[in-house]
């Protein structure tokens, strides 16, 4: 509809139209969770939360017409299982774009249950976007280098301690927990900087990961390996979304079981956290494999 409009015009029409958007949901978002806090009443916290886990699949939507409105885009999804709205799913994207997150929200709304995802803490200062997500009990991940715990060692575990908490949270409800592994957004340079063994991805991270699984592995039904690619886009994908020149975005979710060979204590069980490295190294290799033969297709 307005993908004829010049990109002088159409990119800050476009961004007025899903900053407010944003602006909308959070907001009534915010306020539901300042509510819940002040009033932590177990019914009402049920009832708050399915209204919040509404309100952001409802922002992710309305996001995703303004970008079928702004761009002539084709959507290619394929699923390779069977997908549940009452199950709990642990879910394993690749990390291309911010773009990434509103589509996996529009993805998993009325095919599985909304979406919690692992965020860094700096968000949090992010307008809306931050206490947005608090109020949807996401968490905030605090990451410090090597060196750096080296000087502070008392910091050092600080991920898993807030992957604890939140795992209690996500018990409440079905839940479909996101972690982007990679712990970025893939660019050219960070692949080079990481020397990635992997020619479309960054390495891996397996701690927060193997954690997740075994804080609630009884309470997940399945693992959904999802490889999310924009073929014909070159360099960020958000502003060619923005400015009309989004043309193509694949996305490929292949359902996983949860079995005792992915669950166990990867911080103490040298053996477990071998085999689990090697289990989802594995699984890397396979979208490396799969993002390369999209691009030849």
């Amino acid at each position: 509809m307005f993908s004829f409009l010049p990109v002088i015009i159409l990119a800050p029409l476009h961004f007025l139209l899903q900053m407010c958007n944003l602006a909308w949901w959070a907001t009534l978002i915010i306020c539901l969770g300042l509510v819940k806090l002040i009033v932590p009443i177990a019914p009402l916290t049920r009832m708050i939360n399915k209204a919040l886990n509404f309100m952001l699949c409802a922002f992710a939507n309305i996001s995703v017409e303004l970008i079928k409105l702004s761009n002539k885009v084709e959507f290619d999804y394929a699923i390779q299982g069977e997908l549940n709205r009452e199950s709990w799913y642990l879910m394993m994207p690749n990390h291309l774009s911010w773009l990434d997150i509103v589509l996996l929200t529009d993805f998993a709304a009325g095919k599985i249950p909304a979406p919690k995802f692992f965020l860094k803490k700096e968000l949090i200062w992010l307008p809306f976007v931050g206490l947005g997500a608090w109020a949807l009990d996401m968490p905030f991940m605090q990451r410090y280098s090597a060196d750096f715990l080296a000087k502070n060692p008392h910091l050092k575990g600080k991920d898993i301690d807030t992957t604890r908490k939140s795992c209690e949270k996500f018990r409440q409800m079905p839940t479909t927990v996101i972690n982007f592994v990679e712990g970025s957004r893939f660019t050219p340079a960070k692949h080079q900087l990481k020397r990635s063994p992997y020619q479309h991805l960054l390495p891996p991270k397996a701690g927060g990961i193997a954690f997740t699984l075994a804080a609630m592995g009884e309470l997940f039904d399945s693992v959904l390996d999802v490889t999310i690619l924009y073929p014909d886009t070159q360099g960020s994908a958000m502003l060619a979304m923005l400015s009309g020149r989004l043309t193509k975005v694949v996305l490929r979710v292949k359902v996983m079981p949860v079995n005792e060979h992915i669950i166990g204590d990867y911080f103490n069980d040298e053996t477990f956290r071998a085999d689990f490295q090697i289990w989802l190294n594995q699984n890397w290799h396979e979208k490396d494999s799969l993002i390369q033969s999209l691009h030849n297709s």
